[in-house]
């Protein structure tokens, strides 16, 4: 698949994420859905890999590059987001999450001495830009549903630990760590965080046998994980964490559209200049030498 193929999978699926993410709201705890979520997906890769007859056999110092990853991407930032949303509003920590893109191209420079691309940091700036216009309406309404610093805290961290895993994942990738398996591992381990997590805070392990949890465990598996994860690893491998953490500022607007066509949404100005400018930025980011 060609770069902006692996980019828009990555956008589209995550983006449909956040409306498939609602569906499993219900008797299980939302901590122990994202264990479920990344346990499955790492069982699924792992019998695939064996299948197919893919190396499996990883030295000690892999495993542990493996885990820091997937305790990065697939567990601290997940929990971090959750955390967040019983704070402060979805709006909110989508404006935070956006901040990735700068930090992965900061973080990008100190660790493996990328240059700043005036492309990137041009389409950085109109997308986290675009993305603020786009969610003003509710910032500006009630920042949430308890103190707001510490929900804005867990969504600073979430954001933070979310660079570091790209930037680890972007190390592994350069150390020729195959994406399948290192996505299994990294799944399993992050489960494996999640759940000690959820054993710690007392949260019960219960299963959701109706139709709606089922069918969106499925595809938060499938898609949301499995392809959506193996193809943006594959992207930032090939362009770079800094380039493919725009990423983050183009899912939150997929998300808004998509939510659109199910719930209705209302177009206004700043809401068109936002779409905008994220488009704007996109072109920045991703045609400079696609």
């Amino acid at each position: 698949m060609n770069t902006f193929g692996l980019y828009l999978t990555s956008v589209l699926i995550w983006g449909s994420t956040w409306l498939v993410i609602t569906f499993q709201f219900g008797p299980v705890p939302p901590t122990v859905s994202v264990c479920y979520r990344f346990a499955l997906a790492g069982i699924v890769l792992f019998a695939w890999c064996r299948a197919r007859g893919l190396r499996l056999a990883f030295s000690v110092t892999e495993h542990l590059w493996m885990a820091v990853q997937g305790v990065l991407m697939f567990g601290v930032n997940y929990v971090c987001v959750y955390l967040a949303e019983v704070k402060v509003t979805s709006a909110l920590v989508a404006v935070v999450f956006s901040l990735v893109v700068f930090l992965n191209i900061a973080g990008a420079r100190v660790c493996f001495g990328t240059p700043f691309r005036p492309a990137t940091l041009l389409g950085a700036v109109l997308g986290v830009s675009g993305v603020v216009l786009v969610f003003l309406p509710e910032l500006r309404q009630s920042t949430g549903k308890g103190d707001p610093t510490l929900g804005l805290g867990y969504a600073l961290v979430g954001a933070v630990t979310a660079s570091l895993g790209n930037l680890v994942a972007s190390r592994n990738h350069r150390r020729g760590f195959p994406v399948v398996q290192m996505n299994t591992f990294g799944m399993l381990y992050g489960a494996l965080c999640v759940a000690l997590f959820a054993v710690l805070s007392s949260q019960p392990f219960r299963f959701d046998w109706s139709v709606r949890y089922l069918l969106s465990l499925t595809y938060l598996t499938l898609l949301g994980s499995i392809v959506a994860f193996g193809a943006f690893l594959t992207l930032l491998g090939r362009i770079g964490a800094d380039r493919a953490g725009y990423v983050t500022v183009a899912i939150p607007i997929v998300a808004l559209l998509l939510s659109g066509l199910f719930e209705g949404m209302r177009w206004n100005g700043l809401l068109v200049l936002g779409i905008l400018l994220c488009l704007a930025g996109n072109v920045s980011v991703l045609w400079y030498k696609i």
